[in-house]
């Protein structure tokens, strides 16, 4: 047998044994899976256990794509536009509020562009598992969500105009992006409207596209056309597919909340084998050699802290409709940005825009983050109903 083969098989085997074994280390640290993925990645590869192939990237590309795919599908559009004038300002405003901390950030550090598209950014794809603990009642976790979709499609829009810009500089080729990106934008505003009032004057169409009784699995298999096919879409226009995957994913939760099971089936197959995949890569591209070298520990620490603390003090904000701990709560739910600040991270490294130990930084930030916030959100909801 061929070496390469060889190599392939054993990094097979030691993803098996990866993928097994998270969850229960997570249950056991109390640390959520993600993290705990990347840190076996980060080990794994370390010592030698996962080499690099090219068959491996390429599965946990996928697999990220698929994990915005997912996340597209926790924000329902037309649940969104009937939220709460007031809420939706407020979220807005907080949205508002890091921009501009950031845009401060980055003309003070002279990496505006970047510090602008890092530290405001956000993500619900580790949002969504605090459902899971504190339940769907909770104000302040159903606000962060609303909050985390909106600065989730402004982030990813964002990444998306980071990425023409590292690849093409300011050319004629970046304006081509921007064109791109606003006509691909434009057309799923019209799709949008198209499907509403197709479906409203046709509701059928919905249960035989999906229906409720369904042996072949057709929720699925729609789900999955409507992904590749948007993935072929946005790799045509030469933009960033992650953008695609989302709104891919918003359009199944708009227009088919009739199968209540589908999300879960659909999260299923992801986080039990295809964003595993991706989460253990991310972790084999960090080498710890690195991980004391000057501008590593350091700038994770701070950049954490920072990301950390503006999220804190701009949801205070909401003290007057939720009170002090859960404003605070708010907050702390929205600083867990990790698959997206291992998204920026990722282009702007493979770009060649950011040195080796500031790209450890962000993946080293990302771990921090999701593990201190989780811990500050328990003490913080203990001390809520401790101190009542």
């Amino acid at each position: 047998m061929q070496h390469s083969a060889i190599s392939e098989l054993s990094i097979l085997l030691v993803l098996a044994f990866a993928i097994f074994v998270s969850p229960y280390l997570a249950k056991f640290t109390r640390i959520p899976i993600a993290p705990i993925e990347i840190i076996f990645g980060i080990i794994l590869g370390y010592f030698g256990f996962i080499g690099q192939s090219a068959t491996f990237k390429l599965v946990a590309e996928v697999g990220f794509f698929y994990l915005m795919f997912l996340a597209g599908t926790e924000i329902d559009i037309r649940a969104l536009i009937k939220t709460d004038k007031q809420v939706l300002r407020l979220a807005l405003l907080y949205i508002s509020i890091l921009y501009i901390v950031a845009g401060v950030a980055g003309v003070w550090s002279n990496a505006l562009f970047l510090t602008f598209v890092v530290v405001p950014v956000m993500s619900v794809g580790v949002l969504s598992t605090l459902f899971k603990e504190y339940g769907k009642n909770e104000p302040w976790l159903n606000t962060a969500m609303i909050a985390g979709g909106i600065g989730e499609v402004i982030s990813i829009a964002l990444l998306t105009l980071m990425s023409a810009y590292i690849e093409f500089g300011s050319s004629a080729e970046l304006f081509s992006s921007i064109y791109y990106l606003i006509l691909f934008i434009v057309l799923c505003v019209f799709g949008f409207k198209g499907l509403e009032v197709l479906f409203w004057w046709y509701p059928n169409i919905k249960i035989l596209l999906m229906p409720h009784d369904d042996k072949a699995e057709k929720d699925i298999r729609l789900s999955m056309a409507l992904f590749f096919s948007t993935v072929a879409v946005m790799i045509y226009l030469n933009l960033e597919i992650v953008l695609g995957a989302f709104i891919a994913g918003s359009f199944i939760a708009t227009f088919f909340n009739h199968k209540k099971d589908l999300p879960h089936k659909l999260g299923s197959f992801g986080f039990g084998f295809l964003v595993p995949i991706f989460f253990v890569y991310i972790g084999t591209t960090v080498d710890l050699g690195y991980l004391f070298m000057p501008g590593v520990l350091d700038n994770a620490i701070k950049l954490m802290i920072f990301m950390v603390i503006i999220r804190v003090v701009a949801s205070l904000i909401f003290i007057k409709r939720f009170g002090l701990y859960d404003s605070i709560l708010f907050g702390l739910s929205l600083s867990m940005p990790l698959t997206l600040l291992v998204a920026v991270a990722t282009v702007a490294y493979n770009a060649g825009n950011i040195p080796k130990e500031l790209y450890f930084a962000f993946i080293i930030a990302s771990i921090f983050e999701v593990i201190i916030s989780m811990v500050l959100i328990k003490f913080t909801n203990y001390l809520k109903f401790r101190l009542k």
